[in-house]
């Protein structure tokens, strides 16, 4: 089945072997390997589930370990094997960790201890499988790709995955510049009077202006040779006797196409295009939104692009945000289909509203308490969330007493507060108690730590559906933190995860200009 008896897979039998002996008899099971390596094949001999009928699911976490687990609760067993284990086994020790070449190993010797020690050097943890892990997707129903001519799920998208650019075949680039351009004709400027221009063109003074000097559908008249002669016109292309087949799509057409795909809420732009493009403007304050994976992936098809600010930027009415085009004057169609169908899972840019929330400030220290140092914390803090229109409804200064701590947070909670902004108390000296505190008044989801400096320290949580953000002590330095940044995120509504906060890393480290800019320069972008 392997095609020859590889360690992997005697290992595995064992480590299937433990698994299926600690799993109730009589249920229906699912499996998932972490590694693509040899562990799959081995589950597949020794249990029905396989990567064909869907029971057998492959996630590539590089780790030599299998989970078995009921089909549908999701409670079972994850085997792997022990490092701590291996000592007595030299040479299965020297084979997983890749100690030598594998040309260099005793392989009589291996599989013998790997028979010796059987499901020994395994650990095991009972598990409870996430809820998107359980279950076989279904492919729902199909149809025909307008590219290739195969079947595929619809739900894929207009065309199939592979004519999205996920097929893995070498494609020849040269041959895709050298293909046959558009069945144009060009005239001459004294030849196109009376006619009507195909396209928008553009004048360049440098340094002064860029823009179009004629739109698309003008009709030239004598008066107009000498400015075309300025602008270094030799020839133009004109509407008359270019009639342009199904297999192109003109600028100005693929790019109002593409632009009523990608605009999503709180975006408006001008569904008439200039020079083959459209500019996207916000259509209310708020948080600029941008689907960053979906945007990289339509940039990857050739003849289109899509430039835009980065997300999470605060942006007012009216401001502009992005801008799409089509590169040539003429699109071809098998292109124009392929960049509608990344569009397909919903737009690449909205404008979300940011709340003017209610705000209850917690001033947590002692020496802040007794009145030995002033707080400063709470107008730094003020100020920065009326810039939003928010409304401090009210603040408390505590000592670093847990207890304290815990009820005051409740206090300005139940008093109508719907953001609750912690001060100090943040650091990692081993009197710091203000996460206890919160924890012990219901904080949940806490994350502590984010990758920005100034602002590692930085605390996010919620009591209830109430936020909560932990400023550390650098506010009271530096104009801007990872407060400024966050800040308009919970304003906004969104869901902030660790996996979005090791994201924000890539740009968050200030430079700590003398005179700040912010948010004009790279801080967080």
């Amino acid at each position: 089945f392997h095609g020859y008896p590889a360690p992997g897979i005697l290992v595995g039998g064992f480590m299937v072997d433990l698994a299926i002996r600690h799993m109730p008899k009589g249920i229906l099971i699912d499996a998932i390997s972490e590694t693509t390596t040899c562990l799959p094949d081995a589950i597949q001999l020794l249990t029905p589930c396989t990567i064909g009928n869907g029971w057998l699911r492959i996630l590539n976490l590089g780790r030599f370990a299998l989970t078995l687990f009921e089909k549908y609760e999701g409670e079972g067993v994850r085997v792997f094997i022990d490092p701590a284990k291996l000592k007595p086994w030299s040479e299965i020790e020297s084979w997983l960790m890749k100690l030598k070449p594998k040309a260099e190993q005793d392989n009589e010797l291996l599989l013998s201890q790997i028979e010796e020690a059987g499901s020994s050097i395994c650990g095991m943890q009972t598990v409870r499988v996430q809820s998107r892990f359980r279950g076989k997707k279904r492919r729902g129903g199909f149809t025909i790709c307008a590219l290739c001519g195969e079947p595929y799920p619809k739900r894929d998208g207009a065309v199939c995955r592979a004519c999205q650019g996920e097929a893995p075949y070498e494609l020849d680039e040269r041959e895709s510049l050298l293909k046959e351009d558009p069945p144009l004709r060009a005239i001459t400027p004294e030849n196109a009077i009376g006619k009507r221009l195909l396209h928008d063109m553009t004048m360049v003074i440098p340094g002064e202006s860029k823009g179009p000097a004629f739109l698309r559908g003008y009709q030239v008249t004598a008066g107009d040779l000498c400015r075309l002669q300025q602008m270094g016109r030799q020839s133009v292309y004109v509407e008359e006797g270019n009639d342009v087949s199904a297999e192109w799509v003109h600028e100005n057409e693929a790019a109002l196409e593409m632009a009523l795909r990608m605009a999503g809420d709180g975006i408006m732009f001008d569904e008439l295009p200039k020079e083959g493009r459209i500019t996207f403007r916000a259509a209310r304050d708020g948080l600029f939104i941008v689907q960053e994976d979906q945007l990289e992936r339509f940039n990857m098809i050739p003849g289109v692009m899509c430039a835009s600010r980065k997300t999470c930027s605060v942006v007012s009415k009216g401001r502009q945000l992005a801008a799409t085009r089509a590169i040539p004057l003429l699109l071809p169609k098998v292109d124009m289909i392929k960049a509608l169908a990344v569009l397909h899972d919903g737009p690449l840019f909205s404008v979300v509203p940011m709340r003017a929330a209610q705000v209850a400030i917690l001033v947590t220290g002692s020496e802040v308490f007794q009145g030995l140092i002033e707080d400063r914390f709470a107008p730094i803090v003020t100020a920065k969330v009326e810039k939003y229109g928010c409304r401090v409804v009210g603040e408390r200064i505590v000592p670093d007493d847990r207890n304290v701590i815990s009820r005051a947070a409740m206090e300005l909670i139940e008093t109508g507060a719907d953001l609750l902004i912690t001060t100090a108390g943040l650091s990692v000296d081993p009197d710091d108690v203000t996460r206890q505190g919160l924890l012990d008044a219901g904080a949940e989801d806490l994350l502590y730590g984010a990758p920005i400096i100034p602002g590692a320290m930085t605390l996010l949580a919620r009591i209830g559906d109430v936020p909560i953000m932990g400023v550390p002590a650098c506010a009271l330095y530096f104009k801007t933190t990872a407060f400024d940044l966050l800040l308009p995120r919970v304003l906004a509504g969104l869901t902030i995860s660790r996996r979005d906060l090791a994201k924000i890393g890539h740009g968050s480290f200030c430079l700590g200009c003398k005179s700040c800019t912010f948010p004009k320069c790279p801080f967080g972008g």
